[in-house]
């Protein structure tokens, strides 16, 4: 009888896994570290509603960063600690008066070990609703004559040269003060102002009642880069806070400080008066942070860092 010769029957394969699983798991694998990474840095702001305007103050806490950057609304934002050691990272920015109510991308680029991460997070700008007010003034602030249009051009290049240069760190001192005591403000920012029924412009800055003579503090510490008149503003006091923040004050009937003096917060910078383009004696304090127009008022409620020294 002829034997059956038979080929061993291969055994089944075990625990092969698809090669689709294979890839999945590499590239989770490369994800994962970076994720857990991410999920330690903590981002915030304050106020925690935004509308334009609005002043704010960017906090990051990220264990370990030795460097912490940011994009927001086009601009840089430049963070600081107050100590080596402690955390968070701060970093004041803001959102002009003309900006438009939407979402918006807040980008942070925070380096640990020589890696960098960068992370998103969007923020929804709420609409301020701004008023319109008539106003009545010379009509040479209307229709200036070609002599005060050279005038005023030559007062543009001087704040073009005065904005264009920034402490390369905070010059401030904890939270922003009122520049008058115990004086009402009229409620201003942001208003469309109508002169003379033609001439409309967005107020940007905030109106205190004072009458001639009434003392001026500074809001906060920083450098005098501008005490001089100008057409429009007349007698102004413009200070650099650092990083590209600025307060400035304007219809001054005279003048306390010099440029290039270091003040304090709290200082007297000067007097209010009507100097300038002024309905009466008042004072106007607007607040700038790299080109903006921010809302003073809402700049004194933001809880800064108190500590003089900041390290970057």
């Amino acid at each position: 009888m002829e034997a059956i010769m038979t080929t061993p029957a291969q055994p089944k394969a075990r625990g092969r896994i698809p090669l689709s699983i294979v890839a999945l798991c590499l590239i989770l694998l490369a994800i994962l570290p970076a994720a857990r990474a991410q999920r330690n840095i903590s981002i915030s702001w304050q106020p925690e509603e935004l509308e334009s305007g609005t002043p704010s103050l960017f906090l990051v806490k990220a264990p370990g960063a030795e460097k912490v950057i940011g994009t927001w609304q086009g601009h840089s934002l430049d963070f600081f600690k107050i100590q080596e050691r402690l955390e968070p990272w701060y970093a004041l920015g803001g959102i002009d008066v003309g900006v438009k109510a939407g979402s918006y991308d807040l980008a942070i680029e925070v380096t640990r070990a020589g890696k960098t991460e960068i992370l998103h997070r969007t923020i929804e700008i709420a609409p301020a609703p701004y008023k319109e007010v008539p106003l009545t003034v010379p009509e040479k602030f209307v229709q200036p004559d070609p002599a005060a249009q050279k005038i005023i051009a030559a007062d543009q290049k001087i704040k073009d040269r005065i904005f264009a240069s920034t402490a390369s760190a905070p010059l401030w001192i904890g939270s922003f003060s009122p520049p008058l005591r115990s004086t009402p403000r009229t409620d201003s920012f942001g208003t469309r102002r109508v002169f003379n029924g033609s001439l409309a412009s967005v107020h940007r800055g905030l109106d205190y009642r004072a009458k001639t003579g009434t003392p001026v503090m500074a809001a906060n510490s920083g450098r005098v880069v501008l005490a001089r008149p100008l057409y429009y503003e007349g007698n102004c006091v413009i200070i650099d806070h650092g990083l590209g923040l600025a307060t400035i004050y304007m219809h001054l009937s005279k003048f306390d400080v010099k440029e290039g003096e270091q003040v304090r917060r709290g200082q007297l910078i000067g007097q209010s008066g009507a100097t300038g383009r002024a309905t009466g004696p008042h004072l106007h304090l607007s607040v700038r942070w790299q080109g903006e127009s921010l809302d003073p008022a809402k700049l004194f409620l933001l809880k800064l860092p108190l500590p003089q020294t900041y390290d970057r």
